[in-house]
């Protein structure tokens, strides 16, 4: 565990309520968290978890009802400012002015940082040709393309080289290789010395990038730890298999569940299946290749591994990740 000296964020009890009309949410209930420097932390939840108005409170954008959070040793309430000129926000979705360039958009926010004329123009191309936009940079930001605009985006929260990033689901609505641009965005960033806070809906983007990772459901951490302790908490292994023909998954289905006695996901591909297996030893995954094999159904794939993240996310939290989406509170 790292010292608080260490710690880039410290949280400890983070309480939110929202109320409209007669009726009270406690949107964030008794969040801890500890971000070593230099690392990306991951914060993982269902729909209205609570992980971006956690963010916005570590931000300084909603004021906490109870706890306490420091970000590099400086209080969210007491030191405000100080917090705000040490970390960037990029959230959900672009924040920059359409109807400007890239270039205009980048020497605006530095002007309003403080830089002079030249310092400005300067900043920009150095972050354009960073994010590989220089050639699009004389282009008004409506015409760039999805994974354009969340670079941009992630450009202009990084005009004053932030130490503490929080990144609030940067990655959503991108095409797998503008999400891997940013992801190579975010190594090295942390390569450089800062620290990430992650939220996200996608559980790839987590095990790719987190050195940590917080699950948190109904206002909650409820687990917390690398995404090997995270897989080993749930105490049990799994097979992953893939069938010859998407007619044959069903029964496959049926087989798999009667010899492991565990519930079988199906998985978006029409040809494959998972399921947990017990780490009691009463099971015999040996059986499972046979009995398929006997039914007539050709298994061309078939590994036995540790249960993946989504699969421990369903665990700790009771819903698929199908059906993570962020809150707007």
């Amino acid at each position: 565990m790292a010292t608080q000296q260490e710690l880039a964020i410290e949280a400890r009890g983070l309480v939110k309520h929202f109320t409209s009309g007669k009726t009270t949410t406690k949107a964030v209930d008794g969040i801890d968290l500890a971000v070593p420097e230099g690392t990306v932390y991951g914060v993982l939840g269902p729909n209205g978890a609570g992980k971006t108005t956690a963010v916005r409170m570590l931000a300084t954008l909603l004021r906490p009802d109870a706890g306490t959070a420091r970000v590099l040793g400086h209080d969210v309430l007491t030191d405000a400012d100080a917090v705000r000129s040490v970390v960037g926000l990029t959230g959900q979705y672009a924040s920059v002015d359409e109807d400007l360039t890239g270039t205009e958009n980048l020497v605006m926010l530095a002007r309003l940082y403080g830089f002079t004329g030249s310092r400005a123009k300067g900043r920009a191309g150095q972050l354009l040709d960073a994010f590989g936009l220089a050639d699009a940079g004389s282009r008004q930001v409506k015409t760039y393309s999805g994974g354009m605009r969340r670079r941009i985006d992630l450009a202009a929260s990084l005009v004053m080289s932030p130490k503490v990033l929080f990144l609030d689901e940067p990655t959503t609505g991108l095409d797998p290789r503008s999400r891997n641009q940013v992801w190579d965005i975010v190594r090295v960033l942390v390569a450089d010395g800062a620290t990430v806070l992650l939220t996200t809906q996608y559980l790839e983007e987590a095990d790719q990038l987190a050195d940590r990772i917080a699950v948190i459901d109904h206002g909650k951490v409820i687990a917390e730890g690398t995404a090997t302790e995270l897989k080993r908490s749930v105490g049990e292994g799994a097979v992953h298999l893939r069938v010859a023909d998407s007619a044959d998954r069903a029964r496959a289905a049926e087989l798999v569940e009667q010899v492991l006695g565990t519930e079988v996901t199906l998985a978006p591909d029409p040809y494959a299946l998972a399921a947990r297996v017990p780490d009691d030893g009463a099971v015999d995954v040996g059986r499972l290749l046979p009995t398929l094999a006997d039914a007539g159904i050709t298994v061309p794939e078939f590994s036995l591994g540790q249960p993946s993240l989504d699969e421990v996310f369903l665990a700790l939290t009771g819903q698929p990740t199908d059906d993570i989406t962020e809150e707007v509170a």
